[in-house]
C-alpha cells in the first residue's frame, strides 16, 4: 500500500461509521474520547446499516490480516479490521504511546492485559493482570502506559474479526518474547498492513 494514499475503503454503512467516529475522537481528553469510542464501537458493531467489506472475513493462513479500511484526514485516527483465523494471536505488545479502542466484529477473542512491573534494560517483567473472552458488538480501550496485552482466536474453528481505531496509523510496536519467568526480551515490530478490497 502507498504511503503517501489514505486507505477509504468503500462498504455499506461507511459514511454512519465515520460520521459516529468523527463525533467520538471531537469528545475532549484522550479519556473522553476513548469512552465515546467504546460506545461508538458497540453501537455500530449491532448497526445493521454497517457492514465491513467483505475481505475482512477472510483469514491470511500464515497471520493475523491487519486491514486499514480508514483513515482521517481531519482527525488523523486510523481504522483497521484484523481478521483471526483459528489459533492465531499476537505476543504480549504495546501500541507505541497510541491511545486504541478495540472492539469484537464478529467471533471471539480471548484479550489478556498485562502489568508492567520493571524494566532491565531491553527486559522487562510483566504479569497478567486478567484476562476476557470478548464476543461480538463488546469494546475495550487501551491508554498508555497501560497498553500492554496480547489477543488470540482460542476458537479451533471458526474466524473472529475485531476493528481497531487507532489516535494515529500504527505502523510499529514493540512485542516482548517470553523468558524465565515473569521475564519477556523486548523486541521491536513494524507492522505492515494487508490489501484490502
Amino acid at each position: 500500500m502507498n504511503a503517501q494514499a489514505l486507505p477509504d475503503i468503500a462498504f455499506p454503512g461507511h459514511d454512519k461509521l465515520v460520521d459516529a467516529i468523527d463525533t467520538a475522537v471531537s469528545s475532549g481528553d484522550e479519556h473522553a474520547i476513548t469512552a465515546a469510542l467504546r460506545n461508538t464501537l458497540c453501537c455500530m458493531i449491532r448497526d445493521r446499516d454497517v457492514q465491513l467489506p467483505g475481505c475482512v472475513f477472510e483469514p491470511i493462513e500464515d497471520h493475523y490480516a491487519r486491514r486499514e479500511i480508514y483513515r482521517s484526514p481531519q482527525h488523523g485516527y486510523s481504522v483497521v479490521a484484523m481478521t483471526w483465523g483459528p489459533g492465531q494471536g499476537t505476543p504480549v505488545h504495546d501500541h507505541c504511546g497510541l491511545w486504541c479502542v478495540e472492539g469484537v466484529w464478529d467471533g471471539e477473542l480471548e484479550i489478556t492485559q498485562y502489568e508492567l512491573l520493571e524494566t532491565d534494560g531491553d527486559r522487562t517483567r510483566f504479569r497478567a493482570a486478567g484476562g476476557m473472552v470478548a464476543g461480538p458488538g463488546s469494546a475495550g480501550s487501551l491508554i498508555p502506559p497501560h497498553e500492554y496485552h496480547s489477543i488470540r482466536n482460542t476458537n479451533n474453528d471458526e474466524v473472529a474479526v475485531s476493528v481497531h481505531i487507532y489516535k494515529a496509523p500504527m505502523e510499529a510496536c514493540s512485542m516482548f518474547v517470553p523468558q524465565d519467568g515473569e521475564w519477556f526480551v523486548r523486541a521491536a515490530k513494524a507492522l505492515a498492513t494487508d490489501e484490502a478490497h
